[in-house]
């Protein structure tokens, strides 16, 4: 049962409309789901070809109109079950929830920032934007969700991202004018998803409509000072309060007289095939010099010194292969950047929280005084004295660079029982394999005596 108040609200906005909007409210929703433009098979295809090449793909996929790579299912097609879901061959996307990045224009080489980022789902569809050349910061600020935001970007791959659990006020202190783009999907009264979540519908009320609004605009605020001048904004929500929508950017352009609309998007459920969303452009006036970058707050991260890098060198030497036959031209080569950091190339970088060793961006900020939970790509982990390769590493790496790759059919039985953390018979040579699904990366094994041990995370393990 929808609420009264919220009914009468919505008679008032639509006029005639509202008929064809409350009947919307009633049916099935849609499913989608989002191809990874940034994970690359053995073939040299992304997952993103996947549909438009034609190649095979488990279940029938029909496109969403304003999303690149964004893809309609049928819900019986279940692709949260299927081994491309764990190797991060696609993410699981209300189609709606795809517009507001595309408005970003988000280009390789940029500074990112979501800053109300959980769970990860435009996160990631930014860093398919950035094709893995930039940096992207995700933010958020509950710790639970932080987590789970993190789990996502390491399940797609994505190397050039930072996760923090910090609040935006606290943000603003470390990247004054840092930023050349900014999402702020916020948190909001969740109208726009009624259908899909009972939860949010039991929740509402006119007060929570208005406690919303206040906290969207005072991280509206706190953006405001995150992005450098000429710089772009897109405000996002998932409801259709006017309050939390279109008076939230007039009153803040108000407030930010630096800042003009360049446009406002609604998505109505009686209009298209997806839910309620609501997004704004938002530039901010001015330019910048030249080829100039504004500092985070303390500087950049110089990362540890040759000497504490332990024995890379024997790590790549067992895992990659000395030079790849292949090379996707679009996507960086994370195997050449490690074998680039071992060499002493001043752009490779690498840190270290504990025993554990992260590849990170370039331009990746000082992290001192913030709450981080991944930096970078976690490349391994110390163990007696060597180093042993990360799960992250499997989603990222591409296939082709490494020395031992076995390839699972999807339909098979053997992946399955990979993902529940079974051991198995295997043929070759032994040491560290990168075990594939249809060609792409979805963990690590190790061979000994024609039993391949499982590395695959017991925290990640599926049930049969």
């Amino acid at each position: 049962m929808l609420p009264e108040l919220f009914l009468n609200r919505m008679r008032e906005m639509l006029g005639d409309e509202y008929g064809e909007f409350a009947e919307s409210l009633k049916q099935e929703r849609y499913h989608a789901l989002r191809l990874n433009a940034v994970k690359i098979n053995r073939n040299q295809k992304s997952a993103a070809e996947l549909a438009v090449k034609g190649l095979e793909l488990p279940f029938d996929l029909l496109p969403v109109e304003w999303a690149e790579n964004g893809y309609y299912y049928d819900r019986s097609a279940q692709p949260g079950r299927h081994p491309y879901h764990e190797a991060g061959v696609y993410y699981i996307q209300e189609p709606s929830a795809m517009a507001p990045v595309p408005m970003l224009e988000v280009k390789p080489g940029e500074r990112v920032l979501d800053l109300c980022a959980a769970p990860g789902g435009k996160s990631t569809q930014l860093a398919a934007a950035l094709m893995g050349d930039g940096l992207l910061i995700c933010n958020e600020i509950n710790p639970q969700r932080a987590k789970i935001l993190s789990a996502n970007i390491e399940r797609m791959g994505v190397w050039n991202a930072c996760v923090t659990n910090e609040t935006p006020e606290r943000l603003s202190e470390f990247f004054p004018e840092y930023f050349d783009k900014i999402l702020v999907d916020a948190p909001c009264s969740g109208e726009g998803m009624f259908r899909k979540n009972e939860e949010a519908c039991a929740e509402w009320s006119p007060e929570n409509v208005e406690m919303c609004a206040a906290r969207q605009a005072c991280i509206l605020d706190e953006a405001a000072g995150l992005l450098r001048r000429g710089g772009r904004l897109v405000y996002s929500t998932c409801t259709f309060s006017e309050a939390e929508n279109e008076g939230n950017v007039e009153s803040f352009v108000k407030r930010h007289p630096e800042f003009r609309v360049l446009s406002m998007k609604r998505l109505w459920p009686h209009k298209i095939k997806g839910e309620g969303h609501f997004a704004a452009i938002l530039l901010k006036e001015g330019e910048i010099a030249g080829a100039y970058r504004s500092m985070p707050l303390n500087g950049f991260e110089k990362g540890i010194s040759p000497n504490e890098l332990g024995d890379l060198a024997g790590f790549a030497d067992e895992l990659l292969l000395d030079k790849s036959p292949f090379k996707c031209k679009s996507i960086p080569d994370i195997a050449d950047k490690i074998r680039g950091g071992i060499k002493g190339d001043n752009s490779v970088r690498f840190i270290k929280f504990g025993d554990n060793l992260y590849l990170i961006p370039e331009e990746m900020p000082s992290l001192k005084g913030l709450r981080v939970l991944r930096a970078g790509l976690h490349i391994g982990m110390l163990r007696r004295n060597r180093l042993e390769p990360a799960h992250a590493l499997a989603l990222a790496i591409n296939p082709s660079e490494v020395r031992h790759v076995l390839d699972l059919d999807s339909s098979a039985d053997t992946i399955m029982q990979y993902l529940n953390g079974q051991t198995f018979t295997a043929d070759g040579e032994k040491g560290w394999y990168l075990v594939c699904v249809d060609g792409f990366g979805a963990g690590w094994g190790k061979l000994a005596g024609g039993i391949m041990k499982n590395h695959y995370p017991k925290g990640l393990r599926i049930n049969l």
